[in-house]
């Protein structure tokens, strides 16, 4: 599974190479996260496109914790 934080809309994680306008709100991203791992057998995954910018570290803390919800799930399975 690969997690483009382009696909995600920039008022939560505006540090991409490729901002979004009205891209996907952490919920649906979660969700559709949840479900896939409920019913696939997730073997792998990654998180690319973030560009963290110094000073700025709540992009880096909101990818991080995508990530562990994302372990969190695949444990829960």
């Amino acid at each position: 599974l690969t997690i483009d934080i382009d696909a995600l809309d920039p008022s939560l994680i505006p540090q991409t190479g490729t901002p979004e306008p009205g891209g996907l709100n952490w919920y649906d991203v979660t969700n559709f996260i949840r479900m896939l791992m409920q019913h696939k057998r997730v073997v792998g995954l990654d998180l690319v496109e973030l560009s963290p910018q110094e000073g700025h570290h709540a992009a880096d803390f909101i990818a991080a914790k995508l990530i562990y919800k994302c372990i969190g799930y695949i444990a829960s399975a």
